[in-house]
């Protein structure tokens, strides 16, 4: 059994975190992460809704009429750095030298697709010409010019692009100015998480970045509330130093620093669950920093969101009232078969073949459990061969099945029918979500309660040239949600933006015309 020092002992102490809850993680590394045990992929009518025309406008309409007094935030986890936006940049830099080759001479002996790709829309980035300027007078020919450019972007004395929060690099072009997705954001917030002309949102960052969104705000919200007649509230959170991961050496020792102390490491997004409890909206919207889209492909994202919203609300309304009759006890069998069959058909909770074989009170205590819980409504997008968790219904060691999105590294793809059911999906997460964090009597749910800390995830990383083991936490929208209420359903394509790589800001949605 590992023994900790005095010192070890200051540092769990320093950071919030217990001897126990450490233990806990050397014993996760030690046993493995199980895999998920896929029962089958969730596909339209089995977990997936797929909406009419007439019913998206009914929803969209519910949420305009019902959302009055309701408190709405919009949440978007934007702590992640730009680094591997230019990973192909950074390559680029350290393999070329203008004065040796030209460019075609190093993409003929590099076959960098990628780089190929920036070069030639290299006009149509949004910082094009503000770059171009930047550089002027010191180009001698066009192939200097682009190592001139990339440098310009990404060296430390200069732009340093790759240090900078990704959420405040500039990705669309509006001619008189640059807009971050951080700005976008806003707009978006205005146009469907706003009540009386005031827009909230938070935004989880990383704390040496606490002043570059501080200074965007200031420079952007002026031209904003002009733009959209809003105001805005907006708030930020740090990942918690509580919600780091020990590391581990490949033989699960605690890894150590130089200087003996151990290295924890962050705990993924899944670690904002936390940040995601101190909220106390009744209604959130949660979407990635990276996914956000010109005016001119605004409107389906906006709809979109509205239509979840509204269909959060309605079922909401009607859980809640089943929530209030469950608190006073006395239901007869009629009550009971009714609630259950609208947690299976509306919230897609599964029972045991047990549940009919209990007594009206154990049946009770059953349903009070299964519908007081956090709600989530998750858009899901027709699977084109985008990265990205899948919607699938899973069994657990308890033989209880359940609706989750599921990453492929939680599937052992080795199993044959396991790997076929994970091929299967037709759909995959978009990170498009609504939440509900509330019970019937307005009081807010704890979080962290409803994590399945099964559904963490173990990955090998370096550090100085030693290997060692990193455990990530469940991921937010993963094993963190894993006991909330799911409902699943099909958005259109055109929600899904993000900007995995530079490159993707030449794609029509981040293209002003």
């Amino acid at each position: 059994m590992t023994t900790f020092t005095e010192k070890d002992q200051k540092q769990f102490k320093a950071r919030g975190i217990s001897e126990k809850k450490v233990r806990e993680q050397i014993d996760m590394f030690k046993a493995g992460i199980p895999f998920v045990e896929l029962e089958k992929a969730a596909v339209v009518d089995d977990g997936i809704l797929k909406l009419s025309e007439a019913e998206e406008s009914e929803y969209v309409q519910f949420f305009e009429k019902n959302k009055k007094g309701k408190e709405l935030l919009k949440f978007v986890p934007a702590s992640g750095a730009a680094s591997r936006m230019f990973k192909a940049l950074f390559n680029f830099l350290s393999e070329y030298d203008p004065h040796e080759e030209t460019l075609d001479d190093y993409f003929e002996r590099t076959g960098d697709k990628a780089m190929k790709r920036f070069v030639d829309g290299i006009t149509d980035f949004p910082f094009y010409t503000m770059i171009r300027n930047r550089i002027k007078g010191k180009v001698n020919s066009k192939d200097e010019e682009v190592f001139l450019f990339v440098a310009e972007m990404l060296e430390e004395d200069k732009l340093n692009y790759g240090f900078y929060p990704k959420g405040l690099l500039p990705f669309h072009n509006y001619r008189d100015y640059l807009a971050t997705p951080f700005e976008e954001h806003l707009k978006e917030g205005a146009a469907y998480a706003s009540q009386d002309n005031s827009a909230s949102l938070h935004f989880t960052i990383s704390e040496q970045h606490g002043e570059l969104f501080n200074n965007e705000f200031s420079a952007v919200k002026d031209r904003l509330s002009g733009q959209t007649q809003t105001s805005f509230n907006i708030s930020y959170s740090y990942q918690k130093p509580s919600t780091d991961t020990i590391a581990v050496t490949m033989e699960n020792e605690p890894f150590r620093e130089e200087d003996g102390s151990i290295l924890f490491r962050p705990g993924g997004h899944g670690a904002l669950i936390e940040n995601l409890d101190e909220q106390e909206a009744d209604l959130i919207f949660i979407k990635n920093i990276d996914n956000v889209v010109v005016p001119e492909h605004a409107g389906e994202v906006i709809r979109s969101k509205k239509l979840l919203a509204g269909l959060l609300l309605q079922v909401q309304e009607q859980a809640f009232k089943y929530a209030a009759m469950l608190q006073e006890g006395e239901l007869n069998g009629e009550q009971l078969k009714e609630i259950r069959e609208f947690l299976e058909n509306k919230l897609n909770v599964r029972f045991t073949e047990k549940f009919q074989g209990y007594s009206a009170a154990q049946q009770i205590e059953i349903l009070r459990d299964k519908i007081n819980r956090p709600i989530r409504v998750c858009g899901m997008v027709k699977n084109e061969g985008e990265p990205g968790g899948g919607p699938f219904w899973i069994r657990d060691d308890h033989n209880n099945v359940s609706l989750q999105i599921i990453e492929s590294a939680q599937v052992d793809t080795k199993n044959d029918k396991q790997h076929s059911i994970f091929r299967d999906a037709t759909h995959f997460n978009p990170v498009d979500l609504v939440c509900s964090v509330k019970d019937h009597r307005g009081e807010k749910f704890h979080l962290p309660n409803y994590v399945n800390s099964q559904l963490a995830f173990i990955t090998q990383k370096t550090k100085e040239g030693q290997k060692l083991k990193a455990l990530e936490l469940p991921g937010l929208w993963n094993g963190a949600m894993a006991f909330w209420n799911t409902i699943f359903v099909e958005v259109a394509l055109e929600t899904f933006n993000p900007v995995k790589t530079v490159n993707d800001l030449l794609k029509p949605a981040h293209q002003v015309r």
